[in-house]
Formats: structure tokens, C-alpha cells, sequence
């Protein structure tokens, strides 16, 4: 039986949100990430999303009861019925154990990456001035160096995607998202994807992930 009710895991830069993007299409279940929630619903001035907009305006974090609350909002929608992919949440215990509450989870994918892949794939990493499209110099390229393929924007670098900010993020995911791994293992549902190169192609871990979920 394909599993389809999916929560990917990983560090910042394992790639979990590029093979989500191309898995999801593929089993035919949405792709959902938390800052997509955040921005759908500040665009459209949800109830959540004014508050949300409030708290991120006022420099605060948003609440673990916030973000699950647009979490469930999202799985009660028709297209996710079938099944989910879930990128960047739970990304707390606490989160977690608020989504098992909800749903049910089939699975937990996690990117075995190491920090030394995360921070030569991270500061390998270019965004586009305009749309915002990710790309990345190792395995990612645009058709054309330095320029997006999707609008013709200027790429650069991001300031969180310099080697000494990565670390930071790093440290912070081990302190509040890696306890994850032993949650889900605990439960019987991990699934470790374990990669050692920083330029694995993408369609050979999308092809690891299809072949471990089905």
C-alpha cells in the first residue's frame, strides 16, 4: 500500500521541500509547506492570517496553536483527502503531537544529510529578486548564470544563506526539530533517506523517497 499521508524531515538545505514539490504531483496529493500557508493566508486576509500578519510585523514568533490551526484548515480541504506531504511542520514535539490530533500519519521521511552537505548546499543557493524561485549552483542551475528562468529576475544569495547564519539555523533545528526523528521512530514511521553528496541529482532522491513510500 502506497503511503501517502506524509511528514518529510530534514535540516535546512537536505532538500526536503525541492522533493516534496515533485513527489506530490507524482502520487497526486499536495504539496504543503508552512510558509506557503503563511503567505496564502496573509494574501487573502484570513481570519489567521491577520494574525499571523500582526505577529510577524511585531517581530514575534507565531504560536504553535496558530500554525496548526492553519495546518488543519489546509487538511480539511478536498484535494488533501487522498493524502499530504506536510514540509516544515511538525516542527516541534509539541506540533506534532497537536497533528497527530488531527490526522493520521502514514510515514515520516527523513533526510539523513550532514551539516558539511547543508552548508556547501546552502551557500551554493540563489533566489530570485523578483519571484523568488530557488536555485542552486550544484544541481539546480538556471539556464542562464545569474538570471531566473521563470521572470527574467536578478538571483542573489540571501543573507540566511551565508555559511555563518547557516550554522545558527542548524543549531536551532537540532534543538527543536531533530527531536522529531526519535518521535516518529518511537512510533515506528521513520523512513530515513540517508544522502552523501552535496550535488545528488534530484531525480535520484525523488526516485530513493517513490521507491520506500510505495
Amino acid at each position: 500500500m502506497v503511503k501517502t499521508r506524509l511528514v518529510f524531515l530534514g535540516p535546512p538545505g537536505s532538500g526536503k521541500g525541492t522533493y516534496a514539490q515533485r513527489i506530490g504531483p507524482r502520487l497526486g496529493i499536495p504539496h504543503i509547506s508552512t510558509g506557503e500557508l503563511f503567505r496564502e493566508n496573509i494574501e487573502k486576509e484570513t481570519e489567521l492570517g491577520k494574525k499571523v500578519a500582526d505577529l510577524i510585523k511585531a517581530g514575534n514568533l507565531v504560536p504553535d496553536e496558530l500554525t496548526m490551526a492553519m495546518v488543519e484548515e489546509r487538511l480539511a480541504k478536498d484535494d488533501a483527502q487522498k493524502g499530504f506531504i506536510l514540509d516544515g511542520v511538525p516542527r516541534t514535539i509539541p506540533q506534532a503531537e497537536m497533528l497527530d490530533k488531527m490526522t493520521a500519519v502514514d510515514a515520516a521521511v527523513n533526510m539523513d544529510v550532514s551539516d558539511d552537505i547543508v552548508i556547501t548546499r546552502l551557500s551554493a543557493r540563489e533566489s530570485c529578486r523578483k519571484c523568488s524561485k530557488i536555485y542552486n549552483k550544484l544541481f539546480l542551475k538556471p539556464k542562464v548564470e545569474g538570471v531566473c528562468d521563470v521572470c527574467g529576475g536578478e538571483l542573489y544569495t540571501r543573507k540566511d544563506d551565508m555559511p555563518e547564519v547557516i550554522r545558527d539555523r542548524l543549531k536551532v533545528y537540532y534543538e527543536k526539530t531533530a527531536p522529531l526523528i526519535n518521535y516518529y521512530k518511537a512510533k515506528g514511521l521513520l523512513v530515513n533517506i540517508p544522502c552523501d553528496r552535496a550535488d545528488a541529482p534530484i531525480p535520484e532522491m525523488v526516485g530513493k523517497i517513490l521507491k520506500v513510500i510505495q
